[in-house]
């Protein structure tokens, strides 16, 4: 058994005899003494081998990288001028007595060194060997800390750890579900759930009163490079408290986390409605570390005559709004075009622009294709509104109000992040006051969260003006990425009703599709609400890194496919015929 961790061991066991298990990190023969590098999940330390020790000096000249040791011998302090002030154990190494090679290794495909680029796809296939680099060590570690923080904390507060079913029924949360074939039930399905939502409202029901659970999901969703097929949730309920205390006590657990792990105080979380959100950042996550917002000239661009302005200014669904960036006239015409390119990616169909050179100059000092369909003093009024100053460059986004948002929302981030305008470390914030409903593409009324969300107002309100209801829902928000969402739950059949209906859901498929929610409701369901955190996210933010892949141990790619095991896989045909599925023969090409 080993005495020590290779990266634990410090000045305090010199002298002790250890023993040791690890990986060779590096392998050096300095003149007759061997220096080994031997490596495990806490770190790395020396080990020393001289002739004096013939025959484990022998083994250890047949050592290459990767090969797994075990190693006793005596810790020393390191000769002063070999101090490595770098390292965790630099002070000290470990002079070998004895060794045993437990397992030989062949040439990894990569090198396990942080500096080297290694392409994602060699990494995802070969995960058990990138998991050993220690920067994928240390996430993962992290990653643990951070989940037992939160276990801590909710296990403190009176919450239960309770598990929910995988195998579940189908039901309508914004995405696919993953489905499968039940053998024992002929032609009938089970599907991976997309969050434990309804589960965790009847545990409410049941009165468990506090639940939370760190939950596998799943989303059979199309490609996205920040989504992974399954991901992993903390998901919370609880019975008889408020929305404001929902948030409380669930800020409360994030700014512990953050103290407990990064020593960072995250301080009082703000509160921003969503149409504020939208209004000013164009984002209903807005990343407050970048001081730019959107400023609307609608009122100004109904009186032009440029149709791409005046179109949108006077279509109660349209929008135009302006973005100034402060000293953005150095921004070259080719990054211009870039911009113009990026902003496409949103349905934008062009990027306005005005450079600001000399204000004292008037319209002459200005700098834009767009200046001459544009009256002079419709231009002097909304560079007074922009509050405009040499130097800058304003951008403008015209279009359905849903677009420009999209569009002037993504470029004031990426043009903050390209001009290195992010002005503090961290900004949570809370947004809150949702609408109910959104608009589909068909014109229909869908939820903007789910079904299950309670409206701040009454059924009868609801129904005769669902377009402008807000629900009592709530988003959590950190540097412009959405670390959780949650809502106060619906717990009275004739409110849940009222959803339905709106939602053109009928009584039959509202009982098919929910029938032993809504039976439960008539129970003595108790006032409930939670939220739901997406654990990959937090760990990446925290971590630094810019892909939720590289916190997770083994992640699919953005084909959701596992590049390792080489999965989804095929089934043989005697599974499928118990399965009662028979595959669609593809036609053949002519």
């Amino acid at each position: 058994m080993r005495s020590h961790y290779c990266g634990n061991i410090t000045s305090a066991q010199i002298d002790e005899e250890v023993t040791l298990y690890g990986w060779v990190d590096r392998r050096r023969d300095h003149g007759g003494v061997i220096f080994l590098d031997l490596r495990d999940r806490e770190g790395i330390v020396q080990v020393v081998f001289d002739p004096d020790t013939k025959e484990h000096f022998d083994r250890a000249d047949k050592v290459r990288s990767e090969y797994v040791l075990q190693v006793k011998g005596r810790v020393r302090a390191r000769d002063e001028s070999t101090v490595n002030p770098n390292m965790k154990t630099g002070a000290i190494e470990v002079l070998g007595k004895q060794l045993e090679i437990l397992n030989t290794a062949a040439t990894p495909p990569f090198q396990l060194d942080e500096h080297i680029a290694v392409g994602e796809d060699v990494r995802l296939k070969y995960r058990y060997i990138d998991l050993r680099r220690p920067e994928m060590l240390e996430r993962l570690k992290l990653r643990s800390r951070i989940t037992s923080s939160i276990r801590n904390y909710l296990d403190g507060n009176g919450f239960l750890d309770i598990e929910t079913p995988i195998l579940t029924k189908a039901t309508p949360e914004g995405a696919r579900d993953y489905l499968v074939p039940s053998r024992t039930h002929e032609g009938k399905f089970f599907a991976l759930p997309q969050s434990p939502q309804l589960f965790k409202q009847l545990l409410m029901v049941s009165g468990m009163d506090r639940y939370y659970q760190i939950a596998k999901c799943f989303r059979d969703e199309d490609l996205r490079a920040d989504r992974q097929p399954e991901f992993t949730q903390i998901d919370i309920e609880t019975s008889f408290m408020d929305d404001e205390q929902i948030m409380a006590i669930t800020e409360g657990m994030i700014r512990g986390l953050f103290k407990d792990v990064l020593d960072v105080d995250l301080g009082e979380f703000p509160r921003m409605p969503y149409a504020e959100a939208m209004d000013r950042f164009g984002s209903d996550k807005p990343d407050l570390r970048i001081p730019m917002e959107l400023v609307d000239v609608n009122d100004l661009m109904q009186q032009v005559d440029f149709k791409v302005f005046n179109g949108p200014a006077n279509d109660p669904k349209g929008r135009v709004a302006a973005l100034k960036v402060p000293g953005g006239a150095t921004i070259s015409r080719k990054k211009i075009d870039e911009y113009t390119k990026y902003v496409s990616i949103y349905g934008a169909r062009g990027l306005a622009w005005i450079k600001i050179n000399d204000m004292a100059a008037g319209i002459e000092g200005l700098q834009s294709p767009i200046l001459k369909f544009m009256p002079d003093d419709i231009v002097n009024q909304m560079m007074s509104r922009l509050d405009v100053a040499d130097g800058d460059i304003v951008f403008f986004g015209a279009d359905k109000a849903t677009i420009v948002n999209e569009a002037l929302g993504a470029l004031r981030v990426k043009v903050g992040e390209d001009l290195e305008m992010l002005d503090k470390p961290w900004a949570p914030l809370w947004v809150v006051d949702f609408p109910m409903f959104e608009e589909n593409s068909e014109g229909n009324l869908t939820s903007l969260h789910h079904p299950f969300t309670a409206p701040a107002c009454s059924p009868e309100e609801l129904a005769a003006n669902p377009e402008k209801a807000l629900s009592i829902a709530y988003d959590m928000v950190l540097n412009g990425t959405e670390l959780g969402g949650g809502s106060v739950r619906i717990h009275q059949p004739d409110m849940q009703q009222a959803v339905f209906k709106v939602l053109g859901i009928g009584d039959e498929e509202a009982q098919e599709k929910f029938g032993f929610l809504l039976d439960a409701l008539k129970y003595g369901a108790p006032p409930h609400g939670g939220l739901a955190f997406g654990l990959d996210r937090l760990v990446m933010l925290i971590t630094g890194t810019k892909s939720i892949r590289d916190v997770i141990a083994f992640p699919k790619t953005q084909s959701a496919a596992c590049v390792m095991t080489d999965a989804p896989g095929t089934a043989d045909n005697k599974q499928l015929r118990e399965l009662n599925i028979k595959l669609r023969e593809k036609p053949k090409a002519e």
